[in-house]
């Protein structure tokens, strides 16, 4: 029996590829289907069942190309809805993969058609559960984001909930392993824990959602308390899963198209494209192409694209580090942004060597900020989260989140001078740049940590353990 959990730190999510005698299944696969083929290969074994345990929502999976690439069944749970071919489980039914058992658990909450895969080894003993975004590593999953007005609300789905944990999973033996979807820094749950793994019986002890006194109606308050709203891309990348999606192969040909400076140009011009740079934080404030959006690789870049970007068709020219086109277009494939025209070929060095125009924020140290604030008043911008602001801030900061920075552009006086910080400068790069590009001249970006600003003398309200918020 060979258990591998691919783990994609980027999006924080466990896909799955478990085999025995030549046989092996996919549990949540990415967009990407290369991974698992390639494993197949290497051990000589073919693909037999693609498990899905329910829409993902913070991804496109890639269930649709695997299938057709290997002929393997895409099996949901009961009551999910395609339009593409599919195997629809019923609750408990078995399949059978090499000498092991694969049994189907309904457990719905995170959403209607939520399923679990429990496995049973070659003797029929409970080995692993795989529980998608029904249970996780020190929380359990969110149950707003497949509510329908004027039916389905959060506390139904979270009633159904604790009834999936309570009555399919904590049944189970405790030292049965847990292997989640997602973990820590993923929007789907609020209080993931950074280990991709566990067993039952840790869970039961260390998961505030399983204690064994804890009420349907606590489970639902607890559970519902503290929900930010989804990002706007989490419909829409469910809507893809159930529906159907263009080739990744299709989608990876038309993106890594490489363009010279002119070509890059006339492509911006001719089709109104966003220019996104995804090179590091450092690299962009020093140079960049005016009005050219950032959001850098070596970050939580997906999520943030997902968050940022409104329209999963909107045309992308992309600024990327020479070597990392092609996995710029593919991250960007992950959450459904499948609209890449091509890439700057050279570089910014290719930019400035055939005389184009370049911008540049001004960028400081913690320590030079707060100099600059024991110098006089400055205009401070925080633009973390909810959960990091309460916790603790600069004293006569303005607060506007990164996710909602574009509902208070109003807010914001463009004749001001702003100094932008978040927690260690990824994020202020991002809403520089975006503020840069809608015009906003006078900006100061802060690139240190959070905590050095107290050290460097500046005046941080006092800390104050906040309420567990969603983390995207």
């Amino acid at each position: 029996m060979i258990i591998e959990q691919i783990y994609t730190g980027c999006l924080a999510q466990g896909a799955y590829y478990v085999e025995s005698e030549g046989e092996a299944v996919i549990i949540d696969p990415l967009r990407e289907t290369q991974p698992y083929l390639e494993r197949a290969k290497k051990n000589g074994a073919k693909i037999k069942y693609i498990f899905e345990t329910h829409f993902h929502a913070d991804f496109v999976s890639g269930h649709l190309d695997l299938a057709k690439k290997t002929g393997a069944v895409i099996v949901y749970g009961p009551t999910a809805d395609t339009t593409y071919e599919k195997h629809l489980a019923t609750d408990g039914e078995e399949f059978k993969v090499g000498a092991l058992t694969f049994r189907v658990l309904h457990t719905p909450g995170h959403t209607p058609e939520s399923t679990s895969y429990l496995l049973l080894d070659a003797n029929g003993k409970e080995h692993a559960v795989f529980t998608g975004d029904t249970l996780f590593i020190g929380d359990v999953g969110r149950p707003d984001l497949a509510q329908k007005k004027g039916s389905l609300t959060k506390e139904d789905l979270a009633g159904w909930l604790y009834d999936s944990l309570r009555n399919k999973i904590m049944t189970l033996p405790d030292e049965t392993i847990v292997y989640p979807a997602h973990g820590a820094g993923s929007a789907c749950g609020k209080n993931m824990s950074s280990e991709t793994w566990s067993t039952l019986g840790e869970q039961k002890e260390s998961n505030y959602a399983l204690r064994a006194d804890m009420t349907k109606e606590e489970f639902i308050k607890e559970v519902t308390d503290g929900l930010l709203p989804p990002p706007q891309y989490f419909a829409k990348n469910a809507k893809l899963n159930k529906t159907g999606y263009e080739s990744i192969d299709e989608v990876m040909e038309k993106g890594a198209n490489p363009l010279n400076p002119r070509e890059f140009e006339a492509v911006a011009e001719s089709t109104d494209a966003l220019v996104l740079d995804v090179r590091n934080r450092e690299d962009f404030v020093q140079s960049f192409i005016p009005n050219s959006i950032f959001i850098g690789l070596d970050g939580s870049f997906a999520p943030w694209v997902g968050a940022l970007i409104a329209d999963l068709q909107q045309p992308i020219l992309l600024v990327a580090p020479e070597g990392q086109e092609a996995e710029a277009v593919k991250r960007l494939a992950r959450v459904g942004y499948d609209n890449t025209l091509g890439y700057l070929e050279g570089g910014m060095a290719a930019w400035k060597k055939a005389g184009k125009e370049v911008d540049e924020i001004e960028s400081i140290t913690g320590a030079e900020f707060a100099k600059q604030q024991q110098a006089g008043e400055i205009h401070i911008l925080d633009v973390r989260k909810p959960g990091e602001w309460s916790g603790e801030h600069l004293e006569g900061a303005q607060h506007f989140p990164l996710d909602f920075l574009n509902n208070h552009m109003g807010a914001i006086d463009p004749k001001q001078t702003y100094h932008i910080h978040c927690r260690s400068g990824y994020r202020s790069t991002i809403a520089a740049s975006i503020l840069r590009a809608r015009g906003f001249k006078n900006l100061i970006n802060v690139q240190d940590k959070f905590e050095d600003f107290g050290k460097a003398g500046m005046e941080v309200t006092d800390f104050v353990c906040p309420t567990t918020q969603v983390n995207a």
